[in-house]
């Protein structure tokens, strides 16, 4: 996945949004009135907690998050119009077949959407699949404060503790240096013999590297 943030706290140089960002980072980030915290434009107790219904305000602005350069730097190219909404329906499908997925991330009383955090089944073939990664994009105004790193806590508790996944996982290319900070401030840790050549990137590709984090195994009870 793509962007993320410099600390869970909001801390550091902050260089886009402005005040009124940082003042709705303060007032809810510490809110868990659901399962899932302030992923709050698709409830969990929603049947289908992702659908077009739910999307219908979103969709363009989705549109707009994957066709940021900025925000896609990490992947391949920028998605079309056409792309992004298949990327809609393919997150639909997997929340109808899983019961989690991609969150659409709001922030109360600021922004109906910034971006997507959550769980998505890796979809290729390695060593370590079959599994289940968390993995987020935001716009571009709401890096650096800590939306990214919370929502992704929320998103891992309620995979682990809600879904019962026995682990969660995550990846990017070396050079996307704020998302492997993120997988860092969750607890992960690096797992250098899981690194791998990404499938679905052309060989000599300078994005086919990635470095593989998971969590620490739990330790035993007493």
């Amino acid at each position: 996945m793509s962007e993320s943030i410099k600390s869970s706290s909001g801390n550091g140089d902050v260089t886009n949004g402005g005040e009124k960002v940082a003042d709705a980072a303060k007032s809810i980030i510490t809110r868990h009135e659901a399962p899932l915290g302030w992923l709050i434009v698709n409830r969990p107790q929603v049947k289908n907690a992702l659908n077009f219904e739910a999307w219908r305000g979103i969709v363009a602005a989705m549109d707009e998050l994957n066709a940021d350069p900025d925000v896609m730097a990490h992947m391949q190219k920028t998605m079309s119009r056409e792309e992004s909404d298949a990327f809609v329906a393919r997150i639909e499908e997997e929340f109808d077949d899983c019961g989690f997925g991609l969150w659409a991330v709001e922030v109360p009383n600021h922004s109906p959407f910034i971006g997507f955090v959550g769980l998505h089944r890796v979809p290729f073939d390695a060593p370590f699949t079959p599994a289940v990664e968390v993995g987020w994009r935001l716009t571009r105004e709401h890096w650096g404060y800590g939306f990214v790193t919370e929502a992704a806590r929320s998103a891992v508790r309620y995979g682990l503790e809600e879904v019962g996944l026995d682990e969660i996982v995550s990846f990017t290319n070396p050079d996307n240096v704020r998302s492997w900070k993120v997988m860092e401030r969750l607890g992960m840790i690096r797992d250098p013999s899981s690194d791998f050549e990404h499938p679905n990137v052309p060989t000599g590709h300078w994005l086919r590297p990635h470095i593989f984090y998971r969590f620490p195994p739990a330790a035993p009870s007493p």
